[in-house]
């Protein structure tokens, strides 16, 4: 899962090197001590704190020095945090205990533990609903949270191992399920599937990223023969182009 997201990552990056390019370079690296692995990375552009999902706890980092400000511990297998700034709140999906830790994004102290579904994976904050969610493989869901209370509001009937996600302009959310290979759209407000775009040419689809100009998503997976595959996808249909494979 991680490997994935880290091709998808490098595989972009070329891609847009290819096409325009402009030189992209790496200008730093901040080394994380420890063992266990690594998942989300997720960052508070604000703040300019850099959460980063390692095994029992995440590290927040500053995220133009790579200085480590302090750590998010008790988190048993923990895939990712999501930060709402407006009410001071943060949070982190513990995949190994079915819970969401709720912190204090200032001190990085624990508020209260919320349980959700099993296996929490994903996690992001939707601002127009003001709703944390996490993507739960264990009971291929997704559980919603109010941000500001940290109550458990309802739950989207995913039927799929949510992975990444992103807002569209619609305001609808697109996650990537990633055991049924397709797309699943939902309205974060009325917590209904709104459709399913299947991916077809290839599976696994793990890292999602989105372009509100061209209304384009971009969708790491893995191929039948366990190849990266980077494919764009019109949201408005079943249109995917293959803008990069490495065989």
């Amino acid at each position: 899962m991680l490997t994935a997201r880290i091709i998808l990552s490098g595989l972009f990056l070329l891609s847009m090197l290819f096409q325009t390019g402009t030189g992209y370079k790496v200008v730093g690296r901040y080394p994380i001590g420890g063992g266990g692995g690594f998942d989300y990375i997720a960052i508070d552009s604000a703040a300019r704190r850099l959460y980063v999902s390692h095994a029992t706890q995440v590290e927040v980092l500053d995220a133009d020095s790579g200085k480590l400000i302090g750590t998010i511990a008790d988190t048993p297998g923990v895939h990712g945090a999501a930060i709402a700034s407006a009410f001071k709140h943060g949070f982190t999906s513990n995949g190994r205990e079915n819970k969401v830790s709720m912190f204090d994004p200032t001190t990085l102290a624990l508020i209260k533990k919320i349980d959700v579904g099993k296996g929490p994976d994903g996690i992001y904050f939707d601002p127009k609903t003001k709703r944390v969610f996490t993507n739960n493989h264990g009971s291929h869901d997704i559980t919603a949270i109010d941000a500001a209370s940290g109550d458990v509001v309802g739950t989207v009937p995913a039927k799929g191992d949510g992975e990444q996600a992103i807002i569209g302009k619609d305001g609808l959310i697109y996650v990537n399920s990633e055991d049924t290979a397709e797309v699943v759209v939902f309205d974060p407000k009325s917590l209904e599937v709104k459709q399913r775009f299947p991916i077809g040419v290839a599976k696994t689809p793990t890292g999602l990223a989105y372009d509100a100009k061209t209304n384009r998503l971009f969708i790491g997976v893995v191929s039948k023969l366990k190849c990266p595959v980077l494919i764009a996808s019109e949201v408005s249909g079943l249109v995917f182009l293959i803008k990069l494979v490495i065989n």
